[in-house]
């Protein structure tokens, strides 16, 4: 065969092995989601199984590991929505990688869910409906297991559509919505359902308000003066110190509440102790690695960058301490049920339960968790590490400040506000300072009005879905418990 014959031959073989290449990525492209869910699948059959074998033939036991199965499952869902609202800020200022986020968002949720978990949690989300209402052990259950359910579902649903929601809302709703499916809207408690409705409006505008308050003090006193590096050693330490403090009122409320009493003002006063040690600590820390550093704005970031991951983790813990007893609240409640064969306005979580709720978590999030990262991080608003370390911060003192006034607040909608605060505000300044300079120009190189407006800096089409999202949560989820509610009361009842 000639010398042109065989290279033909191989150029025509070359391009067959570049379709079959292209066609093995595609099917591994397509069949990337079918893993995920098959994991997951694995993961609740795993928990049930568990939940069989620590329940043994008890009489009921049946209902306990369908319980632990949706429990698994709604774990599964807050790790792939909730978490990125704690990590999506770092990641999208590239202080750390996608990786590297969900490794420390694993360790920390699940540190936080198993050493500051609450281990007794209003079964019936804090008061919504009175366990009596629910009648014998059977309805109870049933309602449960629709709560459950539901929430479950209308988060998995969320997080398809890429709307980052609040878990805690979602239990809410479907508890509201299994309550009057079994015992008439007089069940429910009308007056928690509007302070948590309140938190709706709340918990965003407070996030958002703080952390442009917080941009701007970093814009006043870091950025815009001459001298960059030596406003950031002497105000860095400051911010590093308000949110040690911040954190660490919070985690003394919620950890060390069980082994002593302790009211707000301790907990302000322990902060405030952990505030000046760690802000002392760090003064010659961001000394020495602001040496050499050029007066710049990129080297204001590296100095931003070891307080933002660290942020990161503390807001992660804080999750796992905070959402995940709220999330496997009805499976405890299940279980103390069948165990009394009553209900129970609070009960104790068991650490098996708390364990399906730390994994499942971990597991959603490796699994699931990118995709909400990478919108909260990159696609709402663009972030750098100082704004990024805003929405941080805003997040550990709005949460603080709320439970100092007493007033409901979502930790979703507080880290997600600090996001479209940040970004609302920089297109504020933006459109200010452009205004400025235009009036300064001759009027033959002014920009006009209508361009100037036009030069967004958040995206409008996330902003409306997110809020959408928010507003429907507890209704859809309360609808969509009330027809889980019908099934299951058919073969439960």
């Amino acid at each position: 065969m000639s010398e042109r014959g065989t290279s033909y031959e191989w150029q025509t073989l070359d391009r067959d092995l570049g379709r079959l290449s292209r066609i093995e990525a595609a099917s591994m492209y397509a069949a990337r989601p079918l893993v995920g869910v098959g994991l997951s699948l694995l993961f609740m059959a795993l928990a049930a199984l568990a939940a069989g074998l620590i329940v043994g033939a008890t009489p009921g036991g049946l209902f306990v590991v369908v319980a632990a199965a949706f429990g698994a499952y709604m774990a599964l869902n807050i790790g792939a929505n909730d978490v990125a609202n704690n990590m999506g800020p770092a990641v999208g200022a590239h202080a750390l990688s996608m990786a590297g986020a969900i490794a420390i968002a694993a360790i920390c949720e699940s540190a936080g869910a198993l050493l500051a978990g609450g281990d007794v949690v209003d079964t019936i989300s804090k008061g919504i409906v009175a366990p009596a209402s629910l009648g014998d052990g059977r309805i109870f259950v049933a309602a449960m297991l629709a709560a459950l359910l539901a929430a479950a579902l209308w988060v998995n649903l969320a997080t398809v559509i890429g709307a980052p929601v609040s878990t805690t809302h979602a239990v809410v709703g479907g508890v509201m919505g299994a309550g009057i499916a079994a015992a008439g809207l007089t069940a429910v408690s009308w007056s928690t359902m509007g302070a948590i409705a309140a938190s709706w409006v709340i918990s965003p505008v407070l996030g958002g308000i703080i952390a442009a308050a917080m941009l701007a003090f970093v814009k006043w006193k870091v950025i815009y003066v001459p001298d960059k590096i030596e406003a950031a050693r002497r105000w860095v330490p400051v911010l590093i110190g308000l949110m040690a403090g911040a954190f660490s009122a919070y985690l003394a409320l919620k950890g060390l509440k069980r082994v002593f009493d302790i009211d707000m003002q301790a907990a302000l006063l322990i902060g405030g102790a952990a505030g000046v040690v760690f802000g002392a600590i760090s003064v010659p820390l961001v000394r020495r690695q602001a040496r050499g550093l050029e007066n710049r704005n990129r080297s204001l970031k590296v100095l931003f960058r070891v307080p933002l991951i660290l942020s990161a983790a503390l807001l992660s813990f804080a999750h796992g301490a905070n959402d995940v007893a709220n999330a496997v609240g009805p499976l405890a409640a299940i279980v103390y049920a069948q165990q009394t064969g009553g209900a129970a306005a609070e009960v104790a979580i068991p650490i098996w339960v708390m364990v399906i709720g730390a994994v499942g978590i971990s597991v959603g999030l490796i699994l699931f968790g990118p995709r909400l990262i990478d919108m909260v991080g990159n696609q709402i608003t663009k972030l750098n590490p100082m704004r990024a370390y805003c929405v941080a911060l805003s997040a550990a003192v709005t949460v603080i400040a709320a439970s100092w006034l007493g007033l409901p607040v979502s930790s979703t909608h507080i880290a997600v506000g600090g996001v479209f605060g940040v970004g609302f505000f920089r297109e504020w300044h933006a459109a200010r300072r452009a205004r400025q300079i235009n009036e300064a120009r001759p009027p033959a190189r002014r920009i006009a009005t209508e361009e100037r407006r036009r030069r967004k800096l958040v995206r409008r089409s996330h902003f409306l879905t997110i809020i959408a999202a928010w507003l429907i949560t507890v209704p859809a989820a309360a609808l969509l418990s009330a027809l889980c509610f019908l099934g299951l009361s058919f073969v439960l009842i």
